[in-house]
């Protein structure tokens, strides 16, 4: 039982250095570009 403890907290501890890892060399800005569209008026 204590031997599934360690393997869990192990697990969790890798899970959470992954996360802060992504977070820090990860590309997490978004895309950002022009957005054009034509818009019909119709008021008669």
């Amino acid at each position: 039982m204590m031997r599934l403890i360690k393997y869990l907290l192990l697990l969790g501890l890798v899970g959470f250095l992954g996360v802060v890892g992504f977070a820090y060399f990860g590309d997490l800005s978004p895309e950002q570009g022009d957005v054009v569209q034509p818009v019909t008026l119709d008021a008669n």
